[in-house]
Order: C-alpha cells, then sequence, then structure tokens
C-alpha cells in the first residue's frame, strides 16, 4: 500500500496539477523553506467569494511539490470560507503517508503559504470595499 502512495505522490512531483503562473490573481504570495531550499509561489484569483482559479510555481522536493499540486487541487472551486477552514491535517491527510519530522515543513509549506495568500487576498479586498476619499 505504501508503494501506491508513493506514486501518487511521485505522479503529482512529476506532472503537478494546477503549476504555472494564472492570468489576474488577486493574490500571490512566495513561501519557502530556507532549511531545504523549497520555494512555492501560490497565487489565487477570488471572485465572488470563490477560489476561480489558482496556479503555483517553485521547485523543491517531491513532498513540497505534490503537496502544492494536491493543495491546489484540492481548493479550486470552493468558497473561501471552506478554504480557509482547510487544515494542514487535511493536506496531511491528502498526501495519504506518514510525513517523518524532518519532512514535515516540505509537506507544510504549501499550507503555510495558501494562509499567507489568503491574507493577502482579504487585505485586498478591505482595501478595495473602502470608499475613496476625495478632494473635492
Amino acid at each position: 500500500m505504501d508503494d501506491l502512495y508513493r506514486d501518487y505522490i511521485l505522479e503529482h512531483y512529476r506532472r503537478p496539477h494546477n503549476f504555472g503562473v494564472i492570468e489576474d490573481p488577486t493574490a500571490s504570495f512566495e513561501g519557502s523553506n530556507p532549511l531545504c531550499g523549497d520555494r512555492i509561489t501560490l497565487q489565487l484569483a477570488v471572485r465572488d467569494g470563490v477560489v476561480e482559479r489558482v496556479g503555483f510555481t517553485g521547485r523543491g522536493c517531491a513532498i513540497s511539490q505534490a503537496s502544492a499540486s494536491l493543495l491546489t487541487d484540492e481548493i479550486k472551486g470552493k468558497p473561501v470560507a471552506d478554504v480557509t477552514a482547510f487544515r494542514a491535517d487535511d493536506l496531511l491527510d491528502l498526501l495519504g503517508i506518514d510525513i517523518s519530522p524532518a519532512r514535515l515543513k516540505c509537506a507544510m509549506l504549501s499550507h503555510e503559504t495558501l494562509q499567507k495568500a489568503l491574507a493577502e487576498s482579504e487585505e485586498g479586498a478591505q482595501t478595495a470595499a473602502q470608499p475613496q476619499e476625495s478632494n473635492a
């Protein structure tokens, strides 16, 4: 059974879903793991409270890149409230394998980056909703 999950992770690493830059993102955040050099830039396009499009770019180990691929599959098309409620344990469940303590930061990089991108998206929405002062 472990071989099946390893193959699943390697498949997402070799052919990641949602890999690439999206047009007109409402939020973008680059996360990195300085311990091993993994990097992920996650972009979100949120419209009417739904993650309409998502993309990521980056480089790193199979776990970090597969994790990002799985995460983006999971959040695309979902309401922001559901995406915000997505927990780190949910991502570990998607990965489906035991992650050693040394590799946990690799697996969680996409989740941490998502949280920062959501915060950026929220800040952008609040700024856009504020009335503009006029100098009349």
